[in-house]
C-alpha cells in the first residue's frame, strides 16, 4: 500500500520552504509597529547630573620610618614605640585617616616593622604601604 501517486519520485527537495520565513517577520513588524509609538510618549525621567571635575584635595600621608636598630622615625622624626602609638591613634581618630608609608631598612627585623603594622591597624589607619628602594645594578 502507498499513500502516493506511482509517478511521485523520491528526490529530496532542494528548495527552502521561505512560508515560516515570512510568517515570523511579519509578526515581528506588527510587534515593532504597536511598540514604537508607546516607546514615544514614555514618561521623562530627570536624571541628576554630574560633576566630572577631579578631586583636588590630597589624602594625608605619613611616613614611617624603621632604621636598621629598630628605631621609628614618624616624617623624619625620631620617636619612641609608646610615642607611636599615641601619633597612631591621634590618626587614626580622624575622620579620614591619613595614609601610612612604611619604609623599613633592609637589615631591620621584620618583628619591628609587624609591631608598626599591628599598632596601625588597632589605632584604625587602614591605608598601609611599602615605600622600597629600587634595585641597583
Amino acid at each position: 500500500m502507498s499513500f502516493g501517486s506511482q509517478d511521485d519520485s523520491d528526490e529530496v527537495m532542494n528548495e527552502i520552504n521561505m512560508t515560516p520565513l515570512v510568517d515570523v517577520m511579519l509578526v515581528l513588524l506588527i510587534i515593532f509597529i504597536i511598540t514604537v509609538p508607546v516607546m514615544k510618549d514614555s514618561v521623562n525621567v530627570d536624571l541628576p547630573r554630574a560633576s566630572n571635575e577631579p578631586e583636588l584635595i590630597l589624602p594625608e600621608t605619613v611616613n614611617l620610618s624603621i632604621t636598621a636598630d629598630g628605631q621609628y622615625h614618624w616624617n623624619q622624626e625620631a620617636i619612641s614605640d609608646e610615642e607611636l602609638k599615641n601619633r597612631l591613634r591621634t590618626a587614626g581618630s580622624k575622620a579620614k585617616p591619613p595614609d601610612l608609608h612604611i619604609r623599613g631598612h633592609k637589615d631591620v627585623r621584620y618583628e619591628r616593622v609587624a609591631q608598626a603594622m599591628a599598632a596601625a591597624q588597632t589605632a584604625g589607619v587602614r591605608k598601609i604601604g611599602f615605600i622600597t628602594d629600587p634595585a641597583q645594578p
